[in-house]
C-alpha cells in the first residue's frame, strides 16, 4: 500500500508573512513561473503548498549563496 503524505497549505497571509513578498508579487510570479503556483481549495478559496513554498525560497537561498560578493 502507497505510503500517504500530508501536504499542509498555506493562504495568503502565511505565504506573504513566510516569503516577505508582497500579494501583487506572489500573483505575478504565479502567472510568470518563478513562483508556485496557487492552488483551489474550494470556490472561493485559494492556497499554497508549503512545500513548493519551503521549495522556492530554498532555490533563492541557493542562488544567493552561487552569487559573488
Amino acid at each position: 500500500m502507497p505510503t500517504r503524505t500530508h501536504r499542509r497549505i498555506l493562504r495568503l497571509p502565511q505565504v506573504i508573512d513566510k516569503t516577505g513578498l508582497g500579494r501583487d508579487s506572489i500573483y505575478r510570479g504565479g502567472r510568470e513561473d518563478w513562483f508556485p503556483k496557487p492552488v483551489k481549495i474550494s470556490e472561493r478559496a485559494s492556497g499554497w503548498f508549503e512545500d513548493e513554498i519551503d521549495a522556492y525560497l530554498e532555490r533563492r537561498a541557493a542562488l544567493r549563496d552561487q552569487s559573488p560578493a
